[in-house]
């Protein structure tokens, strides 16, 4: 005995990989709209010189500390003195 070309467990498989197929192309739809909303915030912004944000001078400032305390401690082990 032949099963039925529209067998109720087949039709059902079927309806929900379509329907999973569809809410993948809709979910991949909405994310490359997010992404390129982003795209479009950062374009309008445009880059920023380190200039314009203090950011770049406030770091130089933060590596240079970090480097004389670097220094002022390998000095200090050079030394014998104790920390």
């Amino acid at each position: 005995m032949m099963t039925p070309l529209l067998d109720p467990v087949l039709v059902q498989t079927s309806a929900s990989l379509i329907g999973l197929v569809v809410i993948a192309a809709a979910m991949l739809r909405g994310w490359q709209g997010w992404l390129d909303l982003k795209r479009r915030e950062l374009d309008r912004h445009g880059p920023q010189s380190p200039e314009e944000t203090g950011s770049g001078l406030g770091t130089a400032r933060i590596e240079l500390a970090d480097l004389k305390e670097r220094i002022r401690k390998l000095e200090a082990i050079a030394s014998g003195v104790e920390l």
